[in-house]
């Protein structure tokens, strides 16, 4: 679902607020799979769920596999995510239930979460050869020239579109 690759300097625009929510885990004991195969396959789940409900507030994420997965995704607002986060109807909360349960702190898997308040100018972004990817697939990609061309003017525009 990456699409072409678009062959110039591009940047990503995102009109006001917005939350970006990096997720993962992190395999510790790799033999134990029973212990980890279910915490690795409950996030797709959950993306699933999300992209299935355009109003959850997503709008992008992008996954990396490795012993350490790691999931960033792009919300509207940070009240969406919670509302995602503690709807007792989601694939979230039964999830971390049975993390709890069948890991806890028993040291097998790791898991870790880490939240980010965006505003207007306080982010730029560059894409060189890439199909829209992160918040070039959550916001609009436009060619990185004029007033867009290096990092300090990408975060000068931001602040101007930000505060008009």
């Amino acid at each position: 679902m990456s699409g072409p690759v678009i062959c110039e300097r591009m940047t990503a625009q995102l009109e006001g607020d917005y939350v970006v929510f990096l997720i993962g885990m992190r395999i510790n004991k790799p033999w134990r799979v029973h212990k980890w195969w279910p915490v690795a396959s409950a996030m797709p789940r959950m993306l699933r769920e999300l992209q299935a409900q355009p109003n959850s507030g997503l709008l992008n994420a992008e996954m990396w596999f490795s012993r350490t997965l790691i999931l960033v995704q792009y919300w509207r607002s940070m009240e969406q995510l919670l509302a995602y986060a503690k709807d007792k109807q989601s694939e979230h909360l039964p999830a971390w239930k049975a993390f709890n349960k069948a890991v806890g702190s028993d040291g097998s898997v790791g898991i870790w979460h880490e939240t980010y308040a965006v505003r207007p100018g306080g982010f730029e972004n560059i894409y060189v050869n890439m199909p829209a990817f992160g918040l070039g697939r959550a916001g609009v990609l436009t060619p990185a020239k004029g007033r867009l061309a290096s990092a300090e003017q990408r975060m000068a525009a931001g602040h101007a579109e930000g505060s008009a």
